[in-house]
């Protein structure tokens, strides 16, 4: 009988106040064969942050020394910003080389990208513990197609994914790096020590409680700083939480994506089961893989 992989939780960003959800997170993961470690630093409290700077930096330089099998975040919310420039690259790379699944999404996208940036180490694009481990059933529960993605990718088995998408990019066919995340803190890189210089890549973006005309925007300064140009295809996951304005006056996010497409020759492709949204798919950051679309359908592999 194998022993079960080992699985940390660790706050590396936002407060977690949920001390309900980390139980049931917890309970959820054992049950999926981890053999879960919650950090000391879990229930560190500073201002809005899981402890000051210093303790979630030593959180982090924690998990890499012990270099679980999978090194999960229990929430996002805001602070890795901070660490950047303090983070032990080589350590956390190490860890990846020990088998350390880094996973997360949201805020911890500073993280993951910063990573592939300094050491060109791959992380996961992926849930949290509590918000999608800990949710009540009377929440929602868990994901079904969260939860299999998560477990087949921590094992080693995942090797593609699949979604739905717009028609008119039937035959694409390209090879790439695949990277991204969150839309907000990858903008928050451009420019940085920590931007990873991703040519012919795959890149993916999410983001939430974002008006439509923000994300064109952001899109926008990708396009211009000449990001997209660089890519061999874009994906967009979920941009949800935000509202109508009296001022749109029928401009939406199919808006925005439509004036993008029309200045921007890289295929943008819309539907990609990601981000502040239950249902997600658990993604390599820094791997190397080949999209392909067939109709409608799109499979990226690796």
């Amino acid at each position: 009988m194998t022993e079960p992989s080992s699985l940390h939780v660790y706050a590396p960003a936002g407060v977690e106040l949920r001390t309900p959800a980390l139980k049931l997170a917890r309970q959820r993961l054992t049950a999926l064969g981890f053999a879960v470690t919650m950090d000391p630093g879990l229930r560190g409290r500073h201002q809005r942050f899981a402890g000051d700077d210093a303790a979630r930096l030593a959180a982090i330089h924690r998990v890499a020394q012990a270099a679980p099998s999978v090194a999960l975040a229990c929430r996002g919310g805001y602070g890795l910003s901070r660490l950047l420039d303090h983070i032990d690259w080589p350590l956390l790379a190490g860890s990846v080389e020990q088998g350390t699944r880094w996973v997360g999404h949201s805020d911890v996208t500073a993280l993951q990208l910063g990573l592939l940036a300094h050491t060109g180490a791959v992380s996961w694009q992926g849930p949290m513990a509590c918000d999608d481990f800990g949710r009540t059933d009377e929440q929602g529960g868990t994901d079904e197609v969260t939860v299999g993605c998560f477990t087949e990718a921590m094992r080693g088995e995942l090797e593609a994914v699949g979604f739905r998408t717009e028609a008119g990019f039937d035959g694409l066919d390209v090879k790439g790096r695949l990277w991204g995340g969150n839309l907000a803190m990858l903008l928050s890189l451009l420019g940085t020590p920590h931007w990873p210089k991703v040519h012919g890549g795959v890149l993916f973006l999410e983001d939430v409680n974002e008006h439509p005309y923000r994300i064109e925007r952001g899109l926008l300064q990708l396009h211009q700083a000449g990001v997209l140009a660089k890519q061999k295809a874009v994906l967009l996951g979920d941009f949800s939480g935000w509202r109508k304005s009296p001022l749109d006056r029928g401009y939406t996010l199919k808006s925005a994506i439509a004036h993008l497409r029309s200045v921007c020759a890289t295929p943008i492709l819309t539907g990609l089961p990601f981000g502040h949204v239950p249902t997600k798919l658990t993604l390599p950051v820094g791997a190397k893989v080949q999209l392909v679309v067939d109709g409608r359908e799109v499979l990226v592999g690796w």
